[in-house]
C-alpha cells in the first residue's frame, strides 16, 4: 500500500472515531463496493480501526424476532431513551432482499421514526442480498466501523424464523422480541432458540391478558441461566407504541454490558464474532472441502479466536489458502 493510501485511512478511521458523519457515510459505502479498489481501501481502513480504535465501551446489540412483532417500532423508543441518556446511536437495519432484482425496500427509514436532525443517531439500511440467518455479509465490517464512533450500535435484523438466528454470533446483546398470541413459547421450546437471546421481550403489551399469558409462559419455558453462563436471562414486557417498559429493557441491556466488561469478556467475544464471520464466509465459498484444508472447524474457530488481527488479513490469508487446496484437489481429480 502507498504511503498516501496509508494517510487516507488512518485520517477517514480518525473523522470516524470523531462520530464525523460524512466520515462514516463514506465508510460504509466503500464495505458496499466489491470493487478491487475499494476493497483494498476498506482493508487498510478496518486495520486502523481495529488497531488503533478498538473499543470495548460501545455497545453492539442485536434485536431480533419474527416478521410484524414491532422490532424496528420498539428499536426506534429504545433509540429515544438512549439518546435521552447522551448516548450516541448507530443502526444498521437489515431489509430482506428481492430474489429477482436483489434489491430491498429499505423500510426501516420509513418505519424507525428517528430526528433526521439529530447528530447523534445514524441509521444505515442494507439489504439482506438473500443471505439466511436474519444478517448480509456486510454487517461484521460496518460494525467494526460503527462501533468506531458510536456509544451504542443497534442491528435489527431481518424477521427471522426458527433457526436463523446468526444475530447471536455477532452481537454483545441479543434480544428476541415474541409476538403475543402467536405460540412462539411452543416454537422456542422446540427450536432450542430460548438459548439464543440475553434478553427475551414480549412487545405490544398493551393487547392485556394474550400478552400476559405469552410472558408466563416463556417465563415458565425459560432455563434461568444463558448458555455462556453467569446471566439470569429476563422475560419483559414493552409497548413500543405507547413507551411503556423501554427505560427498563434499556437498563437490562446495559447491566448484561457492564457484567461482560466486568469479566473482561467483550474482547475475547469480538474475536470470536470475527472468527465467526470468517468460517460461514469461507465455507459458503469453498464448502467442507476448504475447511477441512484449513484443519476443520473446531481448530479453525480456536486458530481464529486466539489471534488479534484485522478482518480482511485474516480472511484473505485463509482464503488464499482454501484457494491453493481447491488447485491441489483438481489435481488430484485429473490424476
Amino acid at each position: 500500500m502507498s504511503t498516501s493510501a496509508a494517510t487516507q485511512a488512518s485520517d477517514l478511521a480518525a473523522a470516524i472515531a470523531k462520530g464525523e458523519r460524512a466520515a462514516l457515510a463514506e465508510a460504509l459505502n466503500l464495505l458496499d463496493d466489491r470493487r478491487t479498489a475499494a476493497r483494498q481501501q476498506s482493508a487498510a481502513l478496518l486495520a486502523h480501526l481495529q488497531s488503533e480504535y478498538s473499543n470495548t465501551c460501545s455497545h453492539l446489540i442485536g434485536i431480533t424476532g419474527p416478521p410484524g412483532v414491532g422490532k424496528s417500532t420498539l428499536g426506534a423508543a429504545l433509540i429515544a431513551v438512549w439518546r435521552q441518556r447522551g448516548l450516541r446511536v448507530g443502526i444498521l437495519a437489515v431489509d430482506p432482499s428481492s430474489p429477482f432484482s436483489g434489491g430491498a425496500l429499505l423500510g426501516d427509514r420509513v418505519r424507525m421514526q428517528t430526528n433526521g436532525e439529530d447528530d447523534g443517531v445514524f441509521v444505515r439500511s442494507l439489504s439482506s442480498r438473500g443471505q439466511f440467518g436474519g444478517l448480509s455479509a456486510e454487517v461484521w465490517p460496518m460494525c467494526i466501523v460503527m462501533l468506531a464512533g458510536f456509544d451504542i450500535v443497534l442491528i435489527e435484523t431481518v424477521g427471522v424464523g426458527q433457526r436463523e438466528v446468526d444475530v447471536s454470533r455477532l452481537c454483545d446483546t441479543t434480544c428476541y422480541v415474541a409476538q403475543p398470541g402467536s405460540g412462539d413459547s411452543v416454537q422456542f421450546l422446540k427450536a432450542g432458540i430460548l438459548e439464543v437471546p440475553h434478553v427475551l421481550v414480549v412487545n405490544k403489551k398493551d393487547m392485556g391478558a394474550v400478552a400476559q399469558r405469552t410472558l408466563s409462559e416463556l417465563g415458565n419455558a425459560l432455563n434461568s441461566e444463558h448458555p455462556d453462563g453467569q446471566w439470569q436471562v429476563p422475560v419483559l414486557a414493552t409497548s413500543a407504541m405507547n413507551g411503556n417498559g423501554i427505560e427498563a429493557l434499556a437498563d437490562v441491556m446495559a447491566h448484561h454490558h457492564q457484567s461482560l466488561q466486568e469479566r473482561k469478556q467483550l474482547a475475547r467475544r469480538r474475536r470470536s464474532y470475527q472468527a465467526y464471520w470468517i468460517h460461514k464466509r469461507l465455507e459458503e465459498e469453498f464448502g467442507g472441502f476448504g475447511i477441512d484444508k484449513l484443519g476443520g472447524e473446531k481448530a479453525l474457530l480456536e486458530q481464529l479466536q486466539s489471534q488479534n488481527m484485522d478482518l480482511f488479513k485474516q480472511y484473505d490469508s485463509l482464503r488464499q489458502q482454501c484457494c491453493n487446496g481447491e488447485i491441489d484437489k483438481h489435481e488430484s481429480d485429473n490424476d
